[in-house]
C-alpha cells in the first residue's frame, strides 16, 4: 500500500493545508522568486552599465584646464596689436592674471581691452577706445560698456579727470560693473571698471593713466613741433 504524502500544517489554523492552498503558497513562493530574480538582473544590469560608462570615461582623453592660472602677456599684446595710439598697459600685482588683452572694432570704434582676475578673485577691466577719424567715441557705445549705470560724481587719479560710477550695490554675480571711471586721453576714451571694490578700481585706474603718461607727451611734443 502506497504511503500517502504527509500534508504541511497550517501554523495560523492548526490544521494541514488544502490542496488549494498549497498551490497558492507555491504560486506566490514562484512570484517571489521571480521578482527577486528580477531585482537582481536590474541590479546587476546597473552595475555594468556604470562599470562601462567608466570604462568609457576613462578612454576619452582629458586636457587638463589652465583657465585659473593663465595669464597673457599684456605688454607683448600691446606692442603686436598694431594700435594707432600707445596703449594701456597697467602695472598691476603679480597675483593678478590677465585673462584676455586684445584689439577689436565694435561699432565704429576700435578698442583695446584687458580682462583681469583680481586677488579677490573679482573681475576687473580697462578698456582704452578710439575711432579712425578722431571723433570723440559716441557716448551710446561708453554707456554699453558702463552698462547703462548713471554717473555718480568726479575725481581725478593718475592724471586723468574721471566720471565716477559707484554702483557697489549690484550683485558681483550678476554683473561686470559695480564701480567704474571713465576718462578721456587726447581722442582716447578710457574706462576702468569692475566688481572689485572702489579701492581696487581706483589704484587701477591710477596705473592706467601713469602708463599712458608718454601717450600724452608724445601727442603734445608733436603738436608743439607741427606748430613751428
Amino acid at each position: 500500500m502506497a504511503k500517502q504524502k504527509r500534508r504541511n500544517i497550517v501554523a495560523e489554523l492548526g490544521r494541514p493545508e488544502t490542496a488549494a492552498e498549497t498551490a497558492a503558497r507555491k504560486a506566490e513562493g514562484s512570484r517571489l522568486y521571480r521578482s527577486r530574480k528580477t531585482v537582481n538582473n536590474l541590479v546587476f544590469s546597473l552595475l555594468v552599465t556604470v562599470g562601462l560608462v567608466f570604462v568609457i570615461y576613462l578612454m576619452v582623453p582629458r586636457g587638463v584646464g589652465d583657465y585659473a592660472e593663465r595669464s597673457v602677456d599684456v605688454a607683448q599684446a600691446a606692442a603686436t596689436a598694431g594700435a594707432d595710439y600707445t596703449l594701456a598697459v597697467p602695472a598691476v600685482p603679480d597675483t593678478w592674471k590677465a585673462k584676455q588683452a586684445s584689439l577689436s572694432i565694435n561699432g565704429g570704434v576700435t578698442f583695446w581691452q584687458i580682462h583681469y582676475t583680481t586677488d579677490n578673485n573679482a573681475y576687473a577691466t580697462v578698456v582704452q577706445a578710439y575711432t579712425v577719424n578722431g571723433d570723440p567715441v559716441p557716448a551710446k557705445w561708453i554707456a554699453g560698456k558702463l552698462e547703462e549705470q548713471q554717473a555718480t560724481g568726479t575725481e581725478q587719479l593718475g592724471g586723468i579727470d574721471w566720471q565716477v560710477y559707484d554702483h557697489q550695490n549690484r550683485k558681483a554675480d550678476q554683473v561686470n560693473m559695480r564701480f567704474g571711471l571713465a576718462g578721456t586721453v587726447e581722442t582716447n576714451s578710457v574706462l576702468v571698471y569692475g566688481t572689485d571694490d572702489a579701492a581696487t578700481i581706483r589704484v587701477l585706474a591710477t596705473q592706467v593713466g601713469d602708463s599712458l603718461a608718454d601717450f600724452e607727451h608724445k601727442n603734445s611734443t608733436e603738436t608743439s613741433e607741427g606748430a613751428a
